[in-house]
């Protein structure tokens, strides 16, 4: 999803109040029917104490609601400054933290149609679109020692996320190359990965020498159905493979060499070989299947209740954020310390989490959203179609136009937007876990009269039953004291939940925080934080306090919040 297109008390809660189980589904395969994957493990406790305190310390307040004024932030510890994308301003907000209790704006960057900013070592890049958005974008880069702007280069249509890979040699940016409609003159550009290679020796100055390469899809044109075939969804009207994928966020690995970049619409992930610019793989992520235990769902906004049960759909997974880390190898080449295929090197192993919001297309003559109860449903598939179709269960959900179909035209599969979960995948993109269901059971238990409430008011509880449920978006992976954890923020109702990595194929819950206040308006500004988009992680060493700091900006309260973590 594009990003614009896109003082309260705290609550600090306790994750580990709900079981999950340890070995949750993996997808059904991609291109068939989908197939029933192994029962969840038995549930067994998500941790007794509080594995880690998150207390928010510190507040920046824009004073704009609902505008996207805070969406997307950066960390640079050599000045203590955050970069904080605002999208209603054009620009890039610099707040100083070297006092994390008290964030001030000290400038900004202009930067029209602003999307993303990351920084490194000293360098600050912004991916702004174009207007039209289907036009080429660019990437600006500054100083963040004094804000100056050093050069700005062309990268492809839509830029909508960009990193820099960890020896700070490229900027990888995902070019989602969204369409404006679907309409016979309508234009949808082709997405793309753009790979920028920054130059030794000018890189705060001049910047001279930098290189602009792109990895496309070209290759894919005239196999969509063998993408379709292996469960990539390639669907949009008249688009061709390099037209139909649109990246939308990326991940890193340690060495610098590889990308992995989500296909959000596609439910998919492809790979990019950096040094190359060159894409080697795209993976589907295949489907949820939400008729088994512990992979419920709450389905309806017209029931009055909370009913996380499981019902005859399957969730497209479509992350939004995607974020990579290393943990101790289990076996082969790389457990000797080895370098071995899939990412592994050195005796670990590197992984991917993914926060699976889910995100449907709606452009001028298509819109992919349509409800249950207005569908025709294949009785032989759904012999109990009229009780689905009731709006106190399956009616009101959402679900894909495309959903597969009969020779009649009758509905024989629901496809739902999102996994209503955070998953991890191994460096191949093959899911090793899936939180199933714990995110809506957790947010149940914890604000049973605000269950699944919207972003933009309070007293809207069961509001997003039927539409993504509290639709995970952002995730960052820190590390605390030895241990990975996968920080993600919950669009809808707000607040962020914290995973153990230790073990990636079984991760524990560790805790939730959530500094939204239910008793307030949020139009007054007195609700606290709504709709958390991006994250950022800051380790202790380079924390302002020497303490790690976890800073979350939300897009519709227009606030950017510090956490510190304990």
């Amino acid at each position: 999803m594009t990003r614009r297109t896109r003082r309260a008390r705290t609550a600090v809660l306790l994750a580990g109040t709900l079981a999950l189980g340890a070995g949750l589904l993996a997808p059904s395969a991609a291109g068939a029917a989908p197939k029933p994957g192994p029962k969840p493990a038995p549930e067994v406790p998500g941790g007794g104490d509080l594995d880690l305190d998150l207390n928010l310390i510190g507040r920046y307040v824009s004073g704009v609601y609902g505008e996207s004024a805070a969406e997307i932030t950066a960390w640079d510890p050599d000045t203590a400054r955050l970069f904080v994308v605002s999208a209603v301003a054009g620009a890039v907000d610099v707040l100083d933290l070297s006092d994390p209790t008290d964030p001030r704006k000290v400038g900004e960057l202009d930067a029209p149609g602003a999307n993303s900013v990351a920084v490194h070592d000293g360098l600050v890049a912004v991916a702004r679109e174009a207007s039209p958005k289907t036009d080429p974008g660019t990437v600006a880069f500054f100083r963040a020692s004094d804000l100056r702007p050093i050069r700005e280069v062309r990268v492809g249509a839509l830029p909508d996320a960009l990193t820099f890979t960890p020896d700070g040699r490229r900027v990888v940016v995902a070019n989602e190359g969204e369409p404006d409609s679907y309409c016979a003159d309508g234009t949808d550009p082709e997405g793309t990965i753009s790979v920028i290679t920054i130059p030794n020796g000018t890189r705060t100055t001049t910047l001279n020498g930098v290189r602009v390469a792109t990895a496309d899809f070209r290759a894919w044109n005239g196999r969509e159905d063998e993408l379709r075939a292996a469960g990539v969804r390639i669907f949009g009207p008249g688009a061709s493979a390099a037209r139909d994928l649109e990246p939308e966020y990326v991940a890193v690995s340690g060495d610098s060499k590889t990308a992995w970049v989500t296909l959000q619409e596609n439910n998919a992930i492809t790979v990019v070989h950096l040094p190359s610019a060159r894409v080697t793989d795209i993976v589907p992520l295949g489907l949820k299947d939400h008729s088994l235990p512990g992979n419920g769902l709450d389905a309806s906004d017209r029931d009055n209740a909370i009913n996380i049960t499981e019902w005859p759909v399957m969730g497209m997974y479509q992350p939004d954020s995607i974020a990579a880390f290393a943990a101790p190898a289990t076996g082969g080449e790389a457990g000797k310390g080895k370098p071995g295929k899939g990412g592994k090197r050195g005796g670990s192993e590197e992984f991917l989490v993914i926060a699976n919001e889910g995100d449907a297309r709606d452009w001028g003559c298509y819109n992919e959203e349509v409800r249950v109860n207005a569908l025709t449903l294949s009785p032989e598939v759904f012999p109990n179609a009229a009780e689905l179709r009731n709006n106190a269960n399956l009616g009101r959900l959402t679900v894909s136009v495309e959903s597969p179909r009969d020779e009649r035209g009758r509905v024989t599969e629901l496809h739902v937007f999102g996994g209503r979960s955070v998953s991890v995948l191994d460096s191949e993109g093959r899911m090793v876990w899936d939180s199933g269901d714990h995110l809506e059971r957790l947010t149940a238990e914890l604000f049973p009269g605000d269950f699944n409430a919207n972003n933009s008011g309070n007293d809207s509880f069961d509001t997003r039953s039927d539409n993504k449920g509290p639709e995970p978006e952002g995730v960052v992976v820190g590390t605390v004291d030895g241990t990975p954890y996968a920080f993600v923020g919950l669009e809808r109702i707000g607040g962020v939940v914290v995973y153990d990595l230790t073990d990636p194929r079984a991760p524990r819950p560790a805790g939730y925080v959530n500094s939204r206040d239910f008793s307030g308006d949020a139009e007054a500004g007195t609700a606290g934080d709504l709709g958390p988009e991006g994250l950022t992680f800051i380790p202790a060493e380079e924390s302002p306090n020497g303490r790690p700091l976890l800073v979350v900006a939300h897009e519709v309260s227009g606030t950017t919040t510090v956490y510190e973590i304990s």
